[in-house]
């Protein structure tokens, strides 16, 4: 499964202005997460991004113009924090006697791109404590864990399995109401799935959930080990699974999984394998779970 990407798109043609009035804008990109908005100030255009929810949103703005210049590279990546607005660019007039012109692509995701992760934390495994599945893809599988999801995990789960958070933080988007699971180009878009976003700006994310899988909702706060959704076969996915990652984003509006490790009753996992069977254990007595090559190892809460 391939996390989800979000783009929001005005053609180069959008935006024209006349010769004998300034510069102003006629067209704003809107989205219902993040806004570029357009603001005409004498001969120049600011462009803001406004984020209208509750946990920070990194853009990606890459801007095309015709006889304005713009004050930095006109790809730029921001994270804007939670209800804020951002000056991303300011352009202006180059020639007054010729039409002014502009356009842009945004592309945007959940997290900030000064995401620091934490190598030292242990995650819980994202399933009921003392129980044990089988991983059908673990890292760099090379059907579909390569490149960006070079270090996610899929879980063999029977629909309708209780899907336990591996980390606490708070639920940033969720997708419940489909049914559909699929092989094919497009087939992503049917996915059920849970993102909770943690204190380091990272995101867990959790795929493939049944229909009416997400037991939680946006803005909730949990914990590790917290139940918050059911296994299903949705959006790209031949049987039933669970899909798990944990994601920080890149540049040019990009994102990546980053590698980590699960407690386990048998001690840290440091890289699932495919096959593998690892029991869940509970993090309220995470120091008998640690071997000594990982003695230096936190659990997560």
């Amino acid at each position: 499964m391939h996390r989800s990407l979000y783009i929001l798109h005005v053609p180069l043609m959008l935006i024209s202005v006349s010769l004998a009035v300034p510069a102003i804008a006629m067209a704003e990109c809107s989205a219902d997460w993040i806004d570029i908005k357009s603001i005409e100030d004498g001969g120049t255009i600011e462009l803001k991004a406004v984020n209208a929810r509750e946990v920070p949103i990194t853009l990606t703005l890459k801007v095309w113009t015709r006889n304005m210049a713009a004050d930095r590279p006109r790809t730029v990546t921001e994270t804007v924090p939670p209800k804020a607005s951002q000056l991303v660019m300011v352009l202006s007039e180059t020639d007054t006697d010729r039409h002014l012109r502009y356009g842009f692509d945004c592309k945007w995701t959940i997290g900030s791109i000064h995401a620091t992760h934490d190598e030292d934390l242990l995650y819980r495994l994202p399933y009921e404590s003392g129980k044990s599945y089988y991983v059908l893809q673990g890292y760099g599988s090379r059907m579909s864990h390569t490149g960006a999801e070079q270090y996610t995990v899929d879980f063999n789960m029977r629909e309708g399995t209780p899907v336990h958070a591996a980390r606490g933080g708070i639920v940033a988007r969720t997708e419940g109401s489909y049914s559909k699971g699929c092989w094919k180009s497009g087939c992503g878009k049917y996915a059920n799935f849970i993102v909770i976003l943690h204190d380091d700006w990272t995101t867990g994310e959790y795929y493939h959930l049944q229909k009416h899988g997400v037991l939680v909702k946006v803005g909730d706060k949990v914990v590790a080990g917290q139940q918050i959704g059911l296994s299903g076969n949705t959006g790209n996915s031949t049987m039933p699974h669970l899909h798990f990652g944990v994601y920080r984003v890149t540049p040019r509006g990009k994102y990546q999984s980053v590698p980590v490790r699960f407690s386990s009753a048998d001690g840290p996992v440091r890289k699932p394998r495919r096959g593998g069977l690892y029991q869940a254990v509970s993090n309220q007595s995470p120091a008998r779970n640690v071997a000594k090559p990982d003695s230096n190892a936190r659990s997560v809460n």
